[in-house]
């Protein structure tokens, strides 16, 4: 089950809002599964005629306004008034898993064998600099686990070489470690790491494992009117998005999953755009009081339980233990 509203809704949740401004919607292409060779018949469902991919390069340039300006993304007050609150996106964490047998870059490694910092203390500012369900899974982060099990007996964590067939290599990954203040902005982290990985801007979402996924950060900056205050609009997010176009179709029930055609303003004769909604399956939340993100007559309580354990489940299950924006997160989540 997923916890959209229906598009019928008038009225949506600040988090309603917020959740569908962090929907990233690359523009979508069509192939034909027969026609494709380099395509992982593991990953891909043999049933589909047609595949809708995205090119990794048009998914950053998602994020060229954002990084510039932030999100925008409106927020009622419990007063019965508004603001529109802006959020600016840093890439926290990212895990690339094709079927190629390649090692880690040499440029990975030396990220990860970085000193290892207390996360409390040095990895991030306090709070005045920042200023400046159970274990059940989401419907769309067990679907990869399906891929692993699909009736075979074993584990996650039991045959490697089984694991690989179904999950592919790590051929890149990163997690961000430095306090937010200090970092910089996602497009230009993206053009930094793609200096000694090309495949961040080369790879299309057909060629990535269904294990694939990113993990961005989004830091509140300012509010408009800014003499409008609330404790609840410091609330930091962390969201959680899969990669790979094995999910294409599976990932979110409804309206927001669907193919989405952006008509031209140019003229008649001018093609439609298709783009495809990457929504988030799970977020962690940091200083949030409850009180603007948790409405009960929108089920944001559920939702947010919900979608906190998909991403806690997803990290256990590919065995990750070096994202350091998660662990603050949660060791500080309120």
């Amino acid at each position: 089950m997923w916890w959209w509203s229906s598009p019928s809704t008038k009225v949506r949740s600040n988090l309603e809002r917020f959740l569908r401004g962090i929907t990233l919607k690359p523009p979508s292409f069509s192939l034909s599964q027969s026609c494709e060779n380099n395509l992982n018949s593991l990953w891909i469902q043999p049933s589909r005629d047609k595949i809708e991919f995205y090119r990794l390069s048009d998914l950053w340039d998602c994020f060229d306004e954002l990084s510039a300006y932030g999100l925008g993304s409106k927020v009622d007050l419990n007063n019965g008034e508004s603001v529109m609150q802006y959020y600016v996106p840093y890439l926290s964490a990212i895990q690339i898993y094709t079927s190629k047998s390649t090692a880690i870059s040499s440029f990975d490694k030396m990220w990860n064998q970085s000193e290892v910092v207390d996360c409390e203390s040095e990895c991030w500012s306090d709070d005045s600099e920042i200023e400046k369900l159970s274990r059940s899974m989401s419907s769309g982060s067990s679907k990869i686990w399906d891929y692993v099990s699909d009736d075979s007996g074993y584990e996650i964590d039991g045959n490697p070489s089984l694991m690989r067939d179904k999950l592919g290599y790590i051929e890149f990954q990163y997690f961000e470690s430095v306090k937010p203040h200090l970092r910089v902005p996602l497009t230009a982290k993206v053009n930094e790491l793609a200096e000694k990985y090309p495949g961040l801007f080369t790879l299309r979402s057909v060629d990535l494992s269904p294990a694939s996924w990113m993990a961005i950060a989004w830091y509140p900056i300012y509010h408009i009117p800014s003499w409008k205050t609330d404790t609840d609009l410091s609330t930091c997010f962390l969201s959680y998005h899969t990669l790979s176009s094995a999910f294409q179709g599976d990932l979110v029930e409804g309206d927001d999953n669907k193919i989405m055609e952006e008509e031209t303003l140019c003229s008649d004769n001018e093609p439609v755009t298709k783009r495809l909604p990457l929504a988030p399956f799970g977020l962690v939340t940091y200083k949030l009081q409850g009180g603007l993100w948790g409405n009960r007559e929108s089920c944001d309580q559920e939702r947010l339980i919900y979608l906190r354990s998909a991403a806690d489940s997803w990290l256990k299950q590919l065995n990750v233990h070096d994202h350091h924006d998660y662990s603050f997160f949660s060791k500080n989540s309120k």
